[in-house]
């Protein structure tokens, strides 16, 4: 199997180290070569974070380059345009429509761009939006963010089945949490 690449992009502590251990865990169960980078960014800050997740039959390296990501996972959308020159032509975008104001919207230097999905969209990308956070706060928690959009990715991996994802959050989540995340899971693959 040729290599696919995932990028998982977001604001300060979303949540994207959480999502790329889930998505390592599932990805390795199910037989895949995985490397995943560690949280690149400014997490503590409350700016810009990526995680890589590479596999396939042999991976050597986590990064991926400009055009090279099959999927870009996204918990706002103003990242999800900070990345696009990383997916590939025919690669599938998946954000949050949630707003997080960067440093310069917030201290008057600039203004949040409008209408981001359709733009992105207008450009030939196909993009898989919806509220994720919303769909959190319906599941328990709107920390679980990160968890509707791997149930939104899920939907993007046939050849992986419900019982692998369900799994992966047993292994991956502190107990107390599991039913809130594994409803959320739900709510972002059938959204």
């Amino acid at each position: 199997m040729e290599t696919k690449n995932i990028m998982i992009v977001g604001v300060g502590g979303q949540g994207t180290l959480l999502a790329s251990k889930l998505l390592g865990h599932v990805l390795m169960e199910n037989g895949y070569d995985v490397k995943v980078s560690e949280v690149h960014g400014m997490s503590q800050r409350g700016g810009s974070v990526v995680t890589y997740v590479r596999f396939g039959s042999k991976v050597y390296s986590p990064v991926i380059d400009k055009g090279e990501a099959d999927y870009i996972l996204s918990f706002e959308k103003l990242e999800a345009a900070r990345w696009l020159e990383y997916l590939k032509p025919e690669g599938q975008m998946i954000t949050s429509t949630q707003e997080i104001e960067p440093m310069p919207v917030i201290t008057g230097a600039a203004e949040y761009p409008e209408q981001l999905v359709e733009k992105i969209s207008e450009r030939g990308i196909r993009i898989d939006a919806m509220d994720c956070l919303s769909l959190a706060e319906q599941a328990g928690s709107a920390k679980a963010v990160n968890i509707v959009l791997m149930g939104r990715l899920s939907k993007y991996f046939k050849e992986i089945s419900e019982e692998s994802w369900q799994e992966a959050i047993e292994s991956c989540v502190p107990p107390k949490y599991i039913a809130l995340n594994k409803k959320a899971f739900e709510l972002g693959k059938h959204a």
